[in-house]
């Protein structure tokens, strides 16, 4: 039950029921205290607190981490979130006290300095944590999350390489058509060239093995991938020339880390006086391309799509040129 006492001019309310971590908090006056004690008792009392651990959002998110992330492919991607996450106040409200109001400022917070597309991921990966918390660890009853409006879904991206950026980002990057590629920077201008060959994702491209190759048949298996399906993809001369120029004294083909592409790429944009290109966008001018070379269904098989419609996001052809092909 509730107990109220005084500290200097402010009351504290503290309540301890029965199967329930001691809470307390201090208050202006006595009335505020009051019914925020009484409030706290309806909730645990009609189950709505019910057996929530005294416990932190944010070691929710650490427990999520070391039990869930290791499984999943992005491993290293929501372990750097999660790290991210731990330094922003949500992490700091305990369990019992976690309302939609947090995750709406945690919202306006992040908007403030990031894209709403990135609010939408770290959402997407927080919404996971919470319902798996719900689900199998009963450290919760309800997700926030779901009584919040979500940021507005920005617009696909259209961006596509020109050939003279290609060709500066080349430079920057140390790649040479003919010679070996003895640094991880000529890698990584070979694994440009490779994306746009093949529409390959960075992911794919850096946990491709020798022994996921056919040279001969000219294919390429990706056991992991995006949607979780195996599939193989075609490889144009081109392709194979650039694996060709790569060796085969490792079992990785491309010897690189999805950081080194990051990294390594936005140096050589900045060289290269290159702006606002990723190098997921290298997957817009290889389906573009792919698209006047195999029909739609050949295409969506190669690139990986298992929903057509998604191939309007990449395909990116210009009105002009479609007009070329019209006379």
């Amino acid at each position: 039950m509730a107990s109220f006492r005084q500290k200097g001019k402010r009351w504290e309310a503290a309540i301890c029921i029965k199967g329930h971590a001691r809470k307390s908090k201090t208050f202006s006056t006595k009335r505020e205290a009051t019914f925020w004690a009484a409030e706290i008792e309806k909730e645990i009392l009609s189950g709505k607190r019910g057996d929530i651990p005294n416990k932190t959002f944010g070691e929710l998110l650490q427990r999520y981490a070391n039990e869930v992330s290791p499984k999943k492919r992005s491993h290293e991607w929501e372990v750097k979130r999660v790290k991210a996450f731990l330094r922003d106040p949500i992490t700091d409200v305990m369990l019992c006290d976690l309302k939609p109001d947090n995750f709406a400022s945690w919202r306006d917070r992040r908007l403030r300095s990031v894209s709403a597309g990135t609010v939408l991921r770290d959402w997407n990966l927080l919404s996971h944590a919470i319902n798996i918390a719900i689900k199998e660890w009963r450290w919760l009853k309800e997700n926030p999350l779901s009584f919040i409006k979500r940021p507005t879904q920005p617009l696909a991206r259209d961006r596509i390489i020109t050939d003279d950026e290609l060709t500066r980002l080349l430079f920057a990057l140390g790649y040479d058509y003919e010679a070996q590629l003895n640094t991880a920077s000529s890698r990584v201008g070979a694994a440009l060239l490779f994306a746009v060959e093949t529409a390959m994702r960075a992911s794919e491209i850096t946990g491709l093995t020798w022994d996921q190759l056919n040279i001969d048949k000219r294919t390429a298996l990706l056991i992991e991938t995006k949607n979780g399906s195996k599939r193989k993809v075609p490889l144009s001369t081109e392709a194979i020339r650039i694996l060709r120029q790569l060796g085969s004294d490792y079992e990785s083909v491309f010897q690189l880390k999805s950081s080194q592409i990051d990294s390594l790429f936005r140096k050589a944009k900045k060289m290269a006086m290159v702006e606002d290109l990723h190098f997921h966008d290298s997957r817009h001018l290889a389906i573009t391309r792919l698209a006047s070379k195999l029909d739609v269904l050949e295409l969506a098989r190669a690139v990986g799509h298992k929903d057509i419609r998604m191939l309007q996001i990449y395909y990116n052809k210009s009105a002009e040129e479609l007009a070329k092909k019209l006379d």
